[in-house]
């Protein structure tokens, strides 16, 4: 029962500013909540109020013992209009960002977390070619106003999440519903993480850095036909697993740009990224071209299925198409009640514990409970709980699990006993 991590292997949590910071920016979560469109009514503009309680939040992650902690910054908050700039607002990032490294935190930096300021949505957004210079000037303005303090950087958060939510299920702002657009704008975050990653390096190697590490989080998920022996199943899988996430990973890892993806400029064909960016929490079990569920699997309160497993598949098909160090960006579960968060934690890190792939770090999703996007606030994935009334933090019993683990190097018996043993999925 017992594992010990890697030498060196780094544990961490990780945000993004939408989710904990609150507040009535003008972007396009708060819009969407003003349209109805979040399933428990609740509000992104109160969340955990983080921008207002960063150093309560930042002493609990001293607290905990983390060595990372990956966030993200608000486009919406500091630039208002397409020709504004609010420098208080970068002050306050700049002075989260110090007390963050005061407390022993290496952070990494999102520049783009699914949430775009209202007047980049209100142009057509990623969706059109003349709008991508939009995204790529604020880049260099983070660039330029952070990248003495930080060195690594994710410029977009699963793009082919953004894309299909937001773009052809048409569940996320702006709500459309377009395969070819959804295609179009895959194609355009692409280019625009290429383009970043260039951006970051150049503008950080002249301020004399060389340190400086990129890449893109990608969701990856397994897709697995529901009958192995039924053809359409297995064409299926194929097809879902190409469109939904090999097409954007060749794309952004390499500058290749496959059929049916269309690079909006000239890209020349390289190397993008510095280590591998991966967001993993499921595998979908397909008979059509959607999403599926094994009966007889283990699941989330989301109903999402649990399989550990799937993380090390999902890295082992990146590093073979790239030989570069593995981030797990993101991994967790939504788990309402702490029912079966320490097992779950268990379970991955074990896979990645016992694996020969060179994963270096694991962030934890999600630090506290917060705004689970359409879901709003009834989806706890935290490891401190948040009572929204009173934003009071409590860290959970699978905070103080991760925390001795941190402490241990791993789990011996004694903590398996203690946090994992009596522990139990729901199916």
């Amino acid at each position: 029962m017992s594992f010990t991590l890697k030498p060196g292997f780094l544990l961490g949590t990780a945000t993004a500013a939408t989710q904990i910071e609150g507040g009535d920016s003008d972007h396009n979560w708060n819009d969407w909540y003003r349209r109805g469109r979040i399933k428990d009514g609740t509000d992104p503009a109160r969340s955990t109020d983080h921008y207002n309680r960063w150093r309560e939040d930042a002493d609990l992650m001293s607290a905990l013992g983390l060595h990372v902690y990956r966030f993200g910054i608000e486009w919406a908050r500091i630039c208002p209009a397409p020709d504004r700039v609010d420098k208080t607002v970068i002050a306050h990032y700049r002075e989260e960002i110090c007390y963050l490294q005061e407390k022993g935190l290496k952070l990494l930096l999102t520049i783009h977390h699914f949430t775009n300021p209202m007047w980049f949505e209100e142009k057509g957004g990623f969706a059109k070619r003349e709008n991508l210079k939009y995204f790529l000037d604020f880049t260099e303005l983070v660039v330029r106003s952070f990248g003495d303090l930080v060195s690594e950087y994710i410029t977009i958060n699963e793009p082919n999440v953004y894309a299909t939510n937001s773009f052809f299920l048409g569940h996320w702002p702006p709500g459309e519903r377009s395969f070819t657009k959804a295609l179009t704008v895959m194609a355009n975050l692409a280019y625009c993480h290429i383009k970043a990653y260039e951006l970051i390096h150049q503008i950080r190697q002249k301020m004399g850095y060389h340190d400086t590490k990129v890449s893109c989080a990608h969701h990856l998920r397994v897709f697995e036909p529901a009958k192995p022996r039924n053809l359409l199943h297995r064409i299926y899988a194929m097809l879902l697993d190409y469109f939904f996430q090999g097409l954007i990973t060749q794309a952004s890892f390499f500058g290749e740009f496959s059929w049916p993806l269309k690079a909006p400029a000239a890209v020349r064909r390289g190397e993008y990224v510095d280590f591998i960016g991966i967001n993993y929490y499921t595998r979908s079990t397909v008979s059509r071209f959607d999403d599926g569920v094994r009966a007889d699997a283990p699941k989330n309160d989301l109903g999402w299925e649990i399989y550990p497993e799937g993380l090390i598949r999902c890295a082992a098909k990146m590093y073979g198409l790239l030989k570069r160090p593995i981030y797990i960006t993101e991994n967790g579960t939504c788990d309402n009640t702490d029912a079966f968060r320490c097992r779950y934690l268990y379970d991955h890190l074990k896979v990645i514990a016992e694996s020969d792939l060179p994963i270096e770090r694991y962030y934890h999703w999600c630090f506290c409970d917060n705004f689970e996007w359409i879901e709003g606030e009834s989806a706890r994935f935290g490891l401190v709980h948040v009572d929204y009334e009173s934003q009071q933090r409590t860290i959970k019993r699978a905070g103080k699990f991760f925390a001795a683990l941190i402490q241990a190097g791993g789990v011996n018996q004694e903590l398996y006993d203690e946090y994992v043993k009596e522990q139990k999925y729901h199916f």
